[in-house]
C-alpha cells in the first residue's frame, strides 16, 4: 500500500458547542487535499481521539472517506489499550470504506513486548486492510522495540510504522532489515528530512496543515537530488514545526488553522485553548508561512 509522503494526521473539527462538526470536516478534508496532503490520518491523538466516542469516531471516519471520494488514503486510528475493542472498532472502519488503519502501542497497561507483538497481530488478523503500526514511547509509555517491529513487519497486511521515537539508530535499523515494501514514517515534523535520509518513506504530519505545501517541495527536492535546497527548506520549517508543538498537541493547530480560515473549533478538556500570549507568538512564528484558505 502506498500511502504516499506527506500524511496529515488529521484534526477533529468541532463547533462552538464542542460538538463534532460534520461541515467543518468536510471543508478541512478539501483544505488538506488541495494543499499537501497525500494522505489522511483521522482519530489519532492529533483528532483527540481519547476524546471522542466509539460513534464520533465512526462518523468522523465515513465524513472524511466520503468527502475524500477516493482522491487520498484515509487511515483510520483504531488502536488503543483494549485489544477486543480495537479489533471490533477495526471492523467498522473497515465496513466504512477506509483504505488502511493505524494502531498506537497500547498505554497506560504497559504490555511487555511479546504482549505488543500479540495485540498487534491479533489486530491485523482480523481485518484485510494494511496496517501501519504507531510507536510513541512518549504518549503510551512503552516502546515497540526493533525487533518486536521487525517480527511484525512478517505479518502480511502490516505494511507500515509511524515512528514518533525520536531514536534515529532504531528506525535505521527498522528500515534496513525490514521487508521490501514496508514503509516507515517519522511521527515527528522535525525529523522529517533526517528519515528521509537514512531511506524512511515520509511524514504523518501535524505542521502539513499549515505548510503542507512546502513540505511536499522540501521532499520533492530531497528526492531529486537537491539536497541542499531541502536542507535550507528544512531549517526554515522548524520554526513552524517546533510552533505548532508549544502547546499540548493539537492545541496550537487547530489556532493555526483558525488563522487561516478553516475553522475546527477548540479543543475539548483536558486539553484547553492557547493562552493570548501563546497566540501572539503563534501568529509572529506562523503567520508568513500560510496559505490562505479559498472555501
Amino acid at each position: 500500500m502506498n500511502f504516499g509522503r506527506i500524511l496529515t494526521a488529521m484534526v477533529t473539527p468541532f463547533n462552538q458547542q464542542g460538538e463534532f462538526c460534520v461541515e467543518s470536516t468536510k471543508k478541512l478534508v478539501r483544505y488538506l487535499i488541495e494543499n499537501g496532503s497525500d494522505a489522511l490520518v483521522v482519530g489519532g491523538t492529533t483528532g483527540e481521539s481519547p476524546t471522542l466516542s466509539t460513534e464520533e469516531k465512526l462518523v468522523l471516519f465515513k465524513t472524511v472517506v466520503d468527502e475524500a471520494g477516493g482522491q487520498v488514503p484515509v487511515i483510520a486510528g483504531t488502536g488503543s489499550n483494549n485489544t477486543k475493542a480495537s479489533i471490533e472498532l477495526t471492523k467498522q472502519a473497515e465496513e466504512i470504506g477506509v483504505n488502511g488503519i493505524m494502531l498506537v502501542a497500547p498505554y497506560y497497561n504497559k504490555p511487555s513486548q511479546e504482549g505488543l507483538y500479540q495485540h498487534f497481530k491479533v489486530i491485523a488478523d482480523a481485518t484485510k486492510l494494511p496496517v501501519m503500526l504507531y510507536n510513541i514511547p512518549g504518549r503510551s509509555a512503552v516502546t515497540l522495540s526493533v525487533e518486536t517491529t521487525l517480527r511484525l513487519a512478517e505479518v502480511p497486511n502490516i505494511v507500515s510504522t509511524k515512528e514518533a521515537s525520536g531514536d534515529l539508530d532504531a528506525i535505521a535499523e527498522i528500515i534496513e532489515h525490514a521487508p521490501e515494501g514496508f514503509s516507515v514514517y517519522s511521527g515527528d515534523d522535525s525529523l522529517t528530512l533526517p528519515i528521509l535520509a537514512i531511506g524512511g518513506t515520509g511524514v504523518v504530519s501535524v505542521a502539513s496543515h499549515i505548510v503542507g505545501g512546502q513540505m511536499q517541495q522540501m521532499v520533492k527536492n530531497y528526492l531529486a537530488g537537491q539536497v541542499q535546497a531541502a536542507a535550507m527548506q528544512h531549517r526554515q520549517l522548524l520554526p513552524v514545526m517546533n510552533t505548532l508543538f508549544m502547546a499540548p498537541n493539537p492545541t496550537a493547530v487547530k489556532a493555526a488553522l483558525e488563522l487561516n480560515g478553516v475553522q475546527t473549533g477548540s479543543v475539548r478538556l483536558p486539553l484547553i485553548p492557547l493562552t493570548a500570549e501563546q497566540k501572539q507568538e503563534l501568529v509572529r512564528i506562523i503567520k508568513p508561512t500560510m496559505n490562505f484558505f479559498v472555501s
